[in-house]
């Protein structure tokens, strides 16, 4: 039985509780204040007022990267993970009482979404490892930078501000940002500098990034366009061409949108307008060289200076070559001389001619051939009205199917040549305008019309309804081929002019030589004159009718024409 002079054990330990004001239990599991009271090599021995003391390492008393600066007789707080262990010790923790009062202060900055600072002190897999002084976060790679970071090493063990994305104390997950906290100060930073800026102004800028269509430039923590239009007046076909990241520039200041902050840039608005007074340095029908810059389907582009394009259409790139793409006619870089048509320079435009700066073939081959001279070509090709002739110059002549030879049909005739032959023609007349030239290749058959001598029509010495000797030159199934006298104009007589009579119209009746009279009823397209005996025979029906009477009179028609040709052989 317990006295007073003899307590026993379970009066000593209900006395020890009363001296530790409680139940040694309630100590853990607590963040209580305690004293250093000796610094043992890397430990630090704290009494906390439990029936022992602890140790705590004194690295749990630095921040990542520091020296602990603790001394004898300060006081700290520590969290009694136990009030003893195997040894006897009490088991403390300056790392836990730091977290758990990190913890309640994170807290509330979340709460109210301020900052908080930390310190990166360590890598883990898809990011890094903060000390929000004693909570450990986990800072995804993405939220380090606004930019893509390479070597966070400069950015780790210094203390920071960081923005809280999300918390579970229940978990001990801690997500923060640097990013959030850059770009919240980069937009302060923009919003004040963009009230500092005006369009028209002129300020230095460095390259930071470069697309297709242009290039961003860091003014000085807000960043701006230029756009490619906008770095040159000449042709710029990529930024890159004229500038790299990293240069720096000099920009005016295009357009500003405070609501977008948005900011256009330009450099070639600092450089002389090449189009002030273009229209006075490259006049309508001068001819300049130049540089293809581009080629499309519709024309090419040609450069006659830094800044001033021309469009070629591709109806004017040449004479001869028609419903080609212009890249079989020019190529890019290359030099050319061009005409000019037509200048805009309130829109910047100028329109150039490739082929009005090269002599016309056609005006060309008219001042070297002239009408009635011959001519020798390939036959290019056949249509259903004649054929083409390719010819010096590289220009077409045309046959027309009733030029190509006498007394045979239209069809017959286009059958008589194939394509590649080489043939000779006679040009019957030549359109520079249209470009046209009009070829004959029977004009040159025996006793045709030579150039310069014995021409039809005015120059034949007959006339239309002239009635003429013709002799002979040559019988055809479809006529005969005549000569007036022996060197006057050559012509024609077709089967159905030979005679009135079906037994008339018989070409085989007439011989080479033999001499009648027929009557020039008109002429081809040549000028070569056309004859006729039935028309001469109707002409003389209608002479003697009205000379000798009509058969009303009781002569017969017999009579009438026997008179008229007694008279006319007395």
């Amino acid at each position: 039985m317990a006295t007073a002079a003899m307590p026993t054990r379970d009066d000593f330990a209900a006395m020890l509780n009363q001296s530790l004001g409680g139940e040694n239990e309630g100590f853990e599991g607590r963040v209580v204040k305690g004293t250093v009271t000796a610094i043992e090599n890397d430990l630090a021995v704290i009494d906390v007022g439990l029936k022992s003391e602890g140790r705590v390492p004194l690295r749990e008393f630095a921040a990542p990267g520091q020296k602990a600066e603790i001394k004898v007789g300060d006081e700290v707080e520590v969290y009694v993970d136990r009030v003893e262990n195997h040894q006897g010790e009490a088991m403390l923790s300056r790392d836990r009482a730091r977290r758990e009062a990190a913890w309640d202060k994170l807290e509330a900055e979340y709460a109210a979404g301020n900052r908080v600072e930390g310190v990166i002190f360590g890598r883990v897999k898809g990011g890094f490892t903060v000390d929000l002084n004693g909570a450990v976060a986990f800072l995804p790679g993405s939220q380090v930078d606004i930019r893509p970071v390479r070597d966070v090493t400069p950015l780790m063990d210094i203390p920071q501000p960081f923005q809280i994305l999300k918390m579970d104390r229940r978990r001990g997950n801690i997500v923060v940002s640097r990013r959030a906290i850059l770009e919240e100060t980069r937009a302060e930073q923009r919003s004040g500098l963009i009230l500092s800026l005006a369009e028209g102004q002129v300020v230095d800028g460095v390259v930071k990034n470069i697309t297709d269509y242009g290039a961003f430039v860091d003014l000085g923590g807000i960043d701006g366009l230029l756009h490619v239009t906008d770095i040159s007046y000449k042709r710029v076909n990529h930024p890159s061409e004229m500038i790299n990241i990293g240069d720096t520039v000099r920009v005016q200041i295009v357009r500003i949108n405070r609501e977008t902050q948005r900011i256009s840039l330009g450099m070639k608005q600092l450089e002389t307008d090449p189009w002030e007074g273009a229209g006075a340095k490259y006049p309508v029908d001068g001819v300049f060289r130049g540089r293809v810059t581009n080629i499309t389907e519709y024309g090419a582009f040609v450069e006659l200076e830094p800044g001033i394009e021309g469009l070629v259409h591709v109806s004017e790139m040449s004479w001869t070559k028609k419903n080609v793409h212009p890249g079989k006619i020019v190529s890019t870089s290359q030099e050319v001389d061009v005409a000019v048509i037509e200048v805009d320079e309130e829109k910047r435009r100028i329109s150039l001619g490739l082929k009005q700066a090269q002599a016309n073939p056609w005006a060309a081959f008219a001042e070297k051939h002239p009408i009635g001279s011959t001519v020798e070509g390939e036959v290019k090709n056949a249509t259903e009205f004649g054929l083409f002739i390719g010819l010096e110059g590289d220009v077409d002549g045309m046959v027309h199917m009733s030029d190509i030879a006498w007394g045979v049909s239209g069809e017959e005739a286009l059958n008589l040549h194939h394509k590649g032959e080489t043939v000779q023609a006679q040009v019957l007349d030549v359109d520079v305008e249209k470009e046209r030239i009009s070829l004959g290749m029977k004009q040159l058959e025996r006793g045709g019309v030579a150039a310069g001598g014995g021409g039809a029509g005015a120059g034949s010495g007959v006339s239309k309804n002239e009635v003429v000797t013709v002799t002979v030159l040559e019988v055809r199934d479809g006529g005969l081929e005549v000569q007036v006298g022996d060197d006057g104009a050559t012509g024609f007589i077709k089967r159905a002019d030979l005679g009135r009579d079906r037994d008339e119209q018989r070409p085989e009746r007439y011989q080479v030589g033999q001499k009648f009279d027929a009557m020039v009823i008109g002429f081809d397209r040549s000028k070569k004159p056309n004859f006729s005996v039935k028309a001469m025979q109707i002409a003389e029906e209608k002479q003697a009718v009205a000379q000798y009477g009509s058969s009303d009179s009781g002569a017969s028609l017999g009579d009438i024409l026997g008179e008229a040709l007694k008279q006319k052989n007395s």
